[in-house]
């Protein structure tokens, strides 16, 4: 059957349909409650996919991946307080834009903007992926290992605003994937003659630990009943053609920054928006009234943050390297499922190539028009006492881990993982660098090992691709250390001069 038929037909059963919808409704949902991430959204949402069949749960996933990056604007207008970590940049233009009773307009723009940073990322992914894969079709155990180290350095690198507590977080994900069975050898390793150890921490206890319960405990913990109440005060809803004119180069510049920032591994929405942000700035004729509401401003954030999305799966789909923390959970769901994303991906499974097009394109389309119909009967949910949401975020977390195995234990796993996780952010380790280093980690070792079964380690100073990969993540780590040197002898010297 042609891939493309294929691809579509399996989108267009009614399961698939209904997942694709409920997928998008918990996406606007999860961007309009402040502090309910992307991230644990798709982790709890794929401890109840993993039985279906894989364009139902890609449906259900990457539906509240797309929808999400529309209701988090809300809350970042009109409470001043993002939805998402990707709606940072949004609040810089859009709460001064709200506060001078232009909220509607905000709105409006903001949806416009994410709709057309998301269609021009799509393009990353429909035309620059196959080529990627082709060319990493050529890699070895060498260059296979390069590439996870280059992968695992940027994510660390810039996930964190310490590299050694990055390194940290990414050594603690390669420990508790250690933990199990050896992947050449099958011999069981660090499990202490239990047997529940032997298969290893459950991948679905360790995401929903980290982003769902830690997320939740943080919360409560530091709760305040005192909050910025939501704008009521709509005003005009549509932009003008002389607004929209206005912000037609920010759009495509920010949208073509945010883009190429996307196929960057981890670079996110919350990077993205705020360069976006800041070179629209640089290219505005007004400068001045960034920062206190301009839609030029707003505009460039929102574009920039968005069209990270196709750069994201363009680097998880061609090289098995998550693009972000969500693409991380998505790559886990995949091998779960029995998808292998990576070089051959293109060649053995085209038709999945062609149902994530789809999803990706349905669920911007339909994100759009919800979001510019119905947004006003939505901000009345950041009425919501946030105790309600904790309860059920709190349930439906431990029935989805418990659902994956029927073993009491994964749901115990999941709740350790949680109490893990509040005690590394309240240290400042991030939680990303964890669940990469546990999904790559495994993939580093096998080709390293396999590497060594068939050459030397001199052989990746003779391997070209291997030898530029590993100098790339070299850099990426000490990048962080001589930008942060480079800017003390800035500051010093212009003190100096003053």
């Amino acid at each position: 059957m042609n891939p493309i038929i294929e691809g579509l037909s399996a989108l267009a059963e009614p399961t698939a349909i209904l997942c694709f919808f409920i997928g998008l409704g918990l996406g606007l949902l999860v961007g309009v409650f402040p502090g309910i991430t992307i991230s644990m959204a798709v982790a709890l949402a794929t401890s109840f996919t993993l039985t279906l069949e894989p364009a139902q749960g890609l449906a259900m996933l990457l539906a509240i991946y797309v929808s999400a990056q529309y209701g988090d604007r809300i809350p970042s207008i009109l409470v001043n307080t993002p939805g998402t970590p990707a709606a940072v940049a949004t609040s810089l233009d859009g709460y001064p834009m709200a506060r001078k009773g232009e909220a509607g307009l905000a709105l409006s723009i903001s949806a416009i903007a994410t709709t057309v940073g998301i269609l021009m990322s799509m393009l990353v992914l429909i035309f620059l992926a196959q080529p990627i894969a082709a060319f990493a079709l050529r890699f070895g155990p060498f260059e296979m290992f390069a590439l996870v180290c280059f992968g695992l350095t940027v994510i660390i690198s810039i996930s964190s605003q310490s590299l050694a507590k990055g390194i940290l977080a990414g050594l603690l994900g390669i420990a508790l994937a250690i933990m199990g069975l050896d992947p050449i050898t099958g011999d069981a390793r660090f499990a202490f003659g239990q047997a529940e150890l032997t298969g290893g921490f459950n991948f679905i206890a360790l995401i929903i630990g980290l982003f769902g319960i830690t997320e939740v405990l943080d919360q409560i913990l530091t709760h305040r009943k005192n909050r910025n109440k939501p704008i009521s005060s709509i005003g005009r809803w549509w932009p003008n053609k002389t607004e929209l004119k206005g912000v037609m180069k920010p759009m495509a510049q920010s949208g073509a920054l945010g883009a190429v920032l996307g196929v960057v591994p981890a670079a996110g929405g919350d990077i993205a928006g705020l360069v976006g942000w800041n070179r629209a700035k640089a290219i505005s004729k007004h400068p001045e009234e960034f920062g206190k509401g301009s839609m030029e401003g707003l505009v460039g954030a929102d574009t920039a943050s968005s069209s990270t999305l196709g750069g994201a799966l363009t680097t998880t789909l061609s090289l098995g390297i998550p693009g972000d923390s969500v693409m991380a959970i998505m790559l886990g769901s995949m091998i779960i499922w029995g998808i292998q994303p990576g070089p051959s991906l293109f060649e053995r499974r085209p038709d999945i190539i062609v149902t994530i097009v789809a999803i990706m394109l349905l669920a911007t389309l339909v994100s759009t028009v919800v979001s510019l119909v119905r947004t006003k009967g939505m901000t009345k949910l950041l009425d919501l006492r946030p105790q309600w949401i904790w309860g059920a975020i709190i349930v439906f977390c431990i029935v989805g881990t418990y659902a994956t195995t029927n073993n009491i234990m994964t749901a115990v796993q999941m709740l350790l993982f949680g109490a893990f996780g509040l005690v590394l952010r309240r240290v400042g380790i991030p939680a990303g660098p964890v669940v990469l280093g546990f999904i790559l980690g495994p993939l580093a070792e096998s080709n390293l090992r396999r590497a060594m079964l068939i050459g030397s380690p001199f052989e990746f100073l003779t391997r070209p691709i291997a030898t530029v990969l590993l100098v790339l993540a070299l850099g990426s780590l000490l990048w962080p250390v001589i930008s942060s040197s480079l800017k003390k002898r800035s500051e010093s010297s212009v003190s100096e001069a003053q």
